[in-house]
């Protein structure tokens, strides 16, 4: 993965907006589908249809660092990077992210949004909501001159205002022409310091909460994230674009943001 950071031109930009429109895309098609008795595995079946044989785009995710699947589906105390599976069927009151990538034009799209199936439990719903303001709240952070430590420092205020914990062992990071490049976008952190932001830069802010203590741990499968103690967990992902003055949502959600004000 390139350490350098990449500053895109608008003609570059236009590209990765292209590719997080497909992503943004993805996860409307499959929203109405994230019902009570749907299986994960159904769900990733939809999504993997809609970019190859609708959008002719890429799964960004299928054979990365041998990854098996089109999105991952992260359910409950699943804090990142669920597998898909036959056997994981949705339940009514769970809570569970859904994350996407694709390559189009040799650019790539990621985002991910929270879902809640049937009605949540009144926890599960203000964690999932606290931690929509707490993307937002790091969005609205940027701009040139700006540091990634005014976006983390907004993220972690917000979740700890709410008496929630930041996942610390997962973070946003570049994106381009690689699926990952730099700068690591960190979900805490100080006002003033870290990397100082500049027109052209694009990265994913994409914050973890848990409603329990913030440890993690892999399972055996090597991909799957849990939190230690069991507590429920939300993220919500954008694609954003530092811009001359201010900030663009590269993911912008076509079926909107809902209940959630927008970015």
């Amino acid at each position: 993965m390139p350490r350098t950071i990449g500053i895109k031109s608008p003609e570059e930009i236009a590209k990765a907006r292209e590719a997080g429109r497909l992503a943004a895309e993805v996860l409307s098609v499959v929203a109405p589908h994230v019902v009570p008795g749907v299986s994960t595995e159904a769900l990733d079946r939809i999504a993997h249809a809609h970019i190859v044989q609708v959008q002719r785009a890429t799964p960004a995710n299928i054979g990365y660092q041998g990854y098996p699947k089109t999105v991952l589906t992260s359910v409950n105390h699943v804090v990142c990077h669920g597998i898909p599976s036959p056997d994981k069927i949705l339940k009514k009151g769970d809570i569970v992210n859904i994350d996407v990538a694709v390559v189009h034009d040799g650019w790539f799209g990621d985002t991910s949004r929270m879902f809640c199936v049937g009605s949540p439990s009144p926890l599960a719903r203000r964690l999932v909501d606290t931690t929509y303001e707490a993307m937002r709240a790091g969005i609205r952070q940027v701009r040139p001159g700006a540091t990634l430590g005014d976006i983390g420092h907004a993220i972690q205020t917000v979740a700890q205002r709410a008496h929630f914990s930041v996942v610390r062992d997962y973070c946003g990071h570049g994106i381009g022409r690689n699926y990952h490049e730099a700068p690591d976008v960190l979900h805490y952190g100080n006002r003033g310091e870290g990397l100082r932001l500049e027109a052209g830069m694009v990265f994913t802010i994409e914050p973890m909460l848990n409603a329990g203590k913030a440890g993690t741990r892999e399972l055996a499968d090597g991909w799957t994230v849990v939190t230690q103690d069991r507590s429920l967990s939300a993220q919500w992902e954008h694609m954003v674009a530092v811009t001359p003055d201010g900030y663009e949502v590269l993911t912008v959600w076509p079926d909107g943001t809902g209940d959630y004000a927008p970015v």
